[in-house]
C-alpha cells in the first residue's frame, strides 16, 4: 500500500511540476492540454508478468455421490427405503493456500478507455474432503419379506492444483493507474476421489437379530481432470517506468465440476508491456 502511495504522490508531483514550468500565457494552453495528452501512459500492445498470491476455497460435497449410489443400487431391493435419495450428510470443507504463475494478453486503448484480452496461470492447493454416514432400518418388511438395517457411508474429495483464466478486460487510463475489471472461462486440473459403501443386514421381524449381507462399494477417482467454469473480478496496473508495471488483483473462479468449488485469491504482480 505504501509503494502504491508513493507511485500516486510521484505522478501528481509530476503533473503539478510541468505545470509550474509552463507560463500562464492565453496563447500557450493549447499546446499545454496537448501535451498533457501526450503525455498519457501508453498502455496498448503486448504484455507479460508473473504473480504470487494467497487464496481460499470452498468446496460443496453435497449431492456428490447420489448418481454413484443410484447405480450401485439398481434393482436392489432396498431402493424401496429410496436409499439413493438419502441426504448423505456430506458438507462443505474451507482450504486456503498460497499460489504463483504469470499472465499475460493484449491491450488496445482509445484515449484513456483500454479493452484487451488476457490469459493468467496460477498453481496452488485448493479444494478439500469430507465424509459422513447415515443409517435407517426400514419401517415395514420389504418385498423379500424381511426388514432392512441399512447403513451409508459416503466420501469425496477435490484437490485443484492448476487453474488458468481466459478474461476479457475493460480498463480506464488515470494518470500512471489502470483499474479494470474482467469477466470469462476457467480451465482447472483437479484430482476428484469419491466412494459409497452400502451395509445392509436383514431380520424377519423388526426387533429380531439383524443379519449381515455382502457389503455393496463404489469408487469413482479421477487424476489430472480437466474441469471448467466462469471467472470475474478487479484489479489494478500501475505504470512504474517506461513498460514496467505492477499489478494488484482479486479474482473470483467457480468450477462446476462433480465438486461445486468456488476459489477467491488476492495477487500481486509484476509485469512488462512491449
Amino acid at each position: 500500500m505504501r509503494r502504491l502511495l508513493l507511485v500516486a504522490v510521484m505522478c501528481g508531483a509530476a503533473s503539478v511540476a510541468q505545470a509550474a514550468d509552463m507560463p500562464d500565457l492565453p496563447f500557450l494552453r493549447g499546446s499545454f492540454t496537448e501535451g498533457l495528452s501526450a503525455s498519457r501512459v501508453n498502455w496498448q500492445g503486448f504484455y507479460v508478468g508473473g504473480q504470487a498470491g494467497y487464496g481460499s476455497s470452498d468446496a460443496k460435497f453435497a449431492g456428490s455421490n447420489e448418481t454413484m449410489l443410484a447405480t450401485l443400487l439398481d434393482h436392489n431391493v432396498i431402493q424401496q427405503m429410496q436409499v439413493s435419495q438419502w441426504n448423505l450428510g456430506l458438507g462443505g470443507q474451507s482450504a486456503r493456500s498460497s499460489a504463483f504463475g504469470a499472465f499475460a494478453g493484449y491491450n488496445s486503448q482509445w484515449d484513456d478507455v483500454v479493452i484487451g484480452l488476457e490469459v493468467s496461470y496460477v498453481h496452488g492447493k485448493f479444494g478439500g474432503a469430507s465424509r459422513a454416514t447415515k443409517e435407517l432400518v426400514s419401517g415395514s418388511s420389504l418385498s423379500d419379506g424381511f426388514f432392512h438395517d441399512v447403513a451409508v457411508d459416503s466420501s469425496a474429495s477435490i484437490s485443484i492444483s492448476d487453474m488458468a483464466t481466459f478474461r476479457a478486460r475493460a480498463a480506464y487510463a488515470w494518470g500512471c493507474f489502470l483499474p479494470y475489471m474482467f469477466g470469462g472461462f476457467a480451465l482447472g486440473k483437479a484430482d476428484i476421489t469419491r466412494s459409497v459403501t452400502v451395509y445392509d443386514a436383514v431380520s424377519p421381524t423388526i426387533n429380531g437379530a439383524f443379519t449381515p449381507l455382502a457389503t455393496l462399494s463404489a469408487t469413482d477417482a479421477v487424476h489430472n481432470h480437466l474441469i471448467y467454469g466462469y471467472t470475474a473480478g478487479l484489479g489494478v496496473d500501475v505504470n512504474l517506468v517506461g513498460g514496467l508495471f505492477m499489478r494488484a488483483e482479486w479474482e473470483y473462479i467457480r468450477f462446476t465440476s462433480q465438486v461445486d468449488t468456488n476459489i477467491n485469491t488476492v495477487r500481486a504482480g509484476l509485469g512488462y508491456k512491449f
